[in-house]
């Protein structure tokens, strides 16, 4: 199977972002450059984790380097437009990688394509093989990769609510809670 990497090098938005209603929404990772548009979907976790995870890639590069990095929580640049339409999905991301470059001082996302084979290796962070998952790699100045962990919090925050007792979702019904033995809580 030939393999397609979607390269974005100075991306002029990456996003986070969601279609439908909160219960039923799907995520995409969503880069622009020029007229060009790749959108990926992605899981809720997967969206939370890389913001949690490149929040603390850099913050490890502050302590490490002498890099000018912008601190965790800044909402300075926060893209907080919808998606760009039509949204056409390339791929489901199974795995994600996430990297510091230091020649070029930018933080490099890939997100790898779902494949079925457990057994399936996941490229390495860079890697330009022929064969493999199709792959969206965005390289990110600090800031950017900053707003982008921002907004990423911002859009996983706006689902429905959490049950006070046990942190699952509640729906404008309520929810069957196990906290309470099954029996149905309202909200």
């Amino acid at each position: 199977m030939s393999r397609t990497v979607f390269e974005y090098g100075e991306p002029a938005r990456f996003v986070v972002g969601t279609v439908g209603m909160p219960g039923e929404r799907t995520f995409y990772l969503q880069v622009l450059s020029g007229a060009e548009v790749t959108s990926v979907v992605v899981e809720k976790g997967q969206a939370e984790a890389l913001a949690e995870r490149i929040d603390a890639l850099l913050d490890e590069v502050a302590a490490t380097t002498d890099e000018p990095i912008p601190a965790a929580g800044a909402q300075d640049g926060v893209d907080n437009a919808p998606l760009d339409l039509p949204v056409v999905e390339e791929f489901r991301v199974g795995a994600m990688a996430l990297g510091w470059d230091q020649s070029t001082a930018r933080v490099v996302v890939e997100a790898y394509a779902f494949v079925e084979d457990e057994e399936a290796p996941v490229p390495d962070l860079g890697d330009d093989e022929t064969s493999g998952p199709d792959t969206l790699r965005v390289w990110l100045t600090a800031a950017a990769a900053r707003a982008f962990a921002a907004r990423s919090r911002q859009v996983v925050a706006a689902g429905r609510p959490q049950c006070p007792f046990c942190n699952g979702p509640l729906d404008p019904a309520g929810h069957i809670c196990p906290r309470a033995n099954g029996f149905r809580r309202r909200s």
